[in-house]
């Protein structure tokens, strides 16, 4: 991110415009409705800002700009016709330290101007950089469709009563909760209507404020998928923003980290092989004494919570202390990584079923039912087994599996560093080596394998 978005106050604020053509017209259009003081400096105005001027809103001197007029300014826009003229004014606002956009030539600007969707007083602001703007074009005409211009109301009202909610609420978490509980409810949809619902709103702010079950903490157990941010559920994105504290593990991407409340604190607890930051023991006893302690509590882990995830014995020390909490399923790493990987874990020529198992050493050995494992027409998927993939295919051919099953490795599953490796039980521990395959890597066997080369869509796309 090269260019750092923030909003400018402009309330007393002094903006000199060097150029009076359409171009700058364009700027000056949109600096009126700041409450900035507009001057505007050209030898010649075209008829738009010569109107502006004419209705007050700005003042126009008519004349060729000189170094004296970025005194007492506190931003430039610049956009005369001249190249060799917009680049002198923008060196001689550089040297009175007045930052200065030039307009059209990203290279000399200290600041850009974004693309605006205005819903006074709340304002969205996007920007390429200067190089795509066509693109934000097209996404504000996205967004100018999706957000009505009476979401203005919602904001004015929400500007209206913010000091009434601070003194009747206390915390910011308090009123955080209140805010969201607003305009997620019908009253908000009444206020877009334009309806009058100031006593039912001061009714709605009381309540709130008495009942003792708004300060109790929440815990939600969420299933982050295989790695991909676009697999995440709905519905896991909408409490990820809701979040005070986030938990995440090892196998939670920073692309889906990237999408949880800014300002949420955020704590790692990832695992590895013979390196856990925190002891399971720990990690269910943090979301105790944080939800305890009245706030909403995220445990992001990589995939399914109930698959491998250890999430109902996270659950269980919820409930024995009366803990409310959600579970949101995630997409399972074995589904991620075989429909990445273009290996369908069951198919009608292939396999009937399908079996999840952990290929987690313990003393140098996994304990697994290695019959329930040699089966006809099954596909058989190991997580955590990369350590153990020696382990693996010699217990599978002891058991009666042919050494040339097929079998595959998918490491990074679902993103862009995903890497497939296949061969047999009796090749894939050579073709791992060579290939450096590391964690996290999940492990499938069975027929269905044979597929990766004819389905594996991703890696082509």
């Amino acid at each position: 991110m090269r260019y750092f978005p923030i909003f400018f106050d402009t309330q007393d604020c002094n903006i000199l415009v060097v150029g009076a053509g359409e171009v700058a017209a364009r700027k000056i259009e949109l600096l009126i409705k700041t409450e900035a003081n507009v001057s505007v400096v050209s030898i010649e105005a075209c008829d738009t800002v010569q109107q502006i001027a004419n209705s007050g809103k700005i003042s126009l001197t008519l004349r060729e700009f000189q170094d004296g007029d970025l005194d007492g300014k506190d931003l430039a826009f610049v956009a005369t016709d001249s190249e060799e003229t917009n680049s002198q004014i923008q060196q001689i606002a550089k040297n009175k330290k007045v930052p200065v956009n030039v307009v059209d030539a990203p290279p000399l600007c200290d600041f850009i101007t974004p693309s605006i969707v205005d819903r006074n007083p709340v304002t969205i602001a996007m920007s390429s950089g200067g190089s795509a703007p066509v693109l934000l074009r097209y996404l504000r005409e996205r967004l100018e469709s999706w957000i009505p211009e009476n979401y203005s109301r919602l904001g004015k009202f929400a500007e209206f009563w913010r000091n009434k909610v601070k003194q009747s609420l206390p915390t910011v978490t308090q009123r955080r909760y209140f805010w969201e509980s607003f305009f997620n409810g019908s009253l908000a949809e009444d206020v877009l209507q334009g309806k009058d619902v100031e006593d039912k709103f001061q009714q709605c702010l009381e309540d709130f404020a008495n009942d003792k079950n708004n300060n109790e903490g929440q815990v939600y157990l969420i299933g982050a998928g295989p790695g991909d941010p676009e697999l995440l559920t709905f519905k896991a994105l909408r409490l990820m923003q809701k979040a005070d504290v986030v938990v995440y593990d090892r196998l939670v991407s920073p692309e889906i980290l990237d999408k949880v409340r800014r300002d949420a604190e955020k704590i790692y607890v990832g695992k590895a092989k013979s390196n856990h930051t925190l002891p399971q023991e720990d990690i269910s006893q943090l979301l105790v004494d944080r939800a305890l302690a009245g706030e909403r509590v995220v445990l992001l882990k990589g995939g399914d919570p109930f698959i491998f995830g250890r999430g109902g014995e996270e659950i269980e020390l919820l409930v024995k202390h009366k803990i409310g909490f959600q579970v949101v399923p995630g997409i399972t790493a074995a589904a991620g990584a075989a429909s990445y990987a273009g290996i369908p874990l069951t198919h009608r020529d292939h396999a009937q079923s399908v079996v999840f198992a952990t290929g987690h050493l313990k003393d140098n050995s996994i304990d697994l039912d290695w019959p329930a494992l040699v089966q006809k027409n099954q596909t058989t998927v190991f997580y955590m087994g990369l350590t153990g993939l020696t382990i693996i295919c010699e217990q599978l051919q002891k058991h009666g599996m042919p050494s040339d099953s097929h079998i595959a490795i998918v490491e990074n599953a679902t993103s862009e560093k995903q890497r497939v490796v296949t061969g047999t039980l009796e090749s894939i521990v050579d073709k791992a080596q060579v290939a450096e395959i590391r964690p996290p890597s999940l492990i499938i066997v069975g027929s269905v394998v044979s597929l990766h080369e004819s389905l594996n869509w991703f890696n082509h796309s």
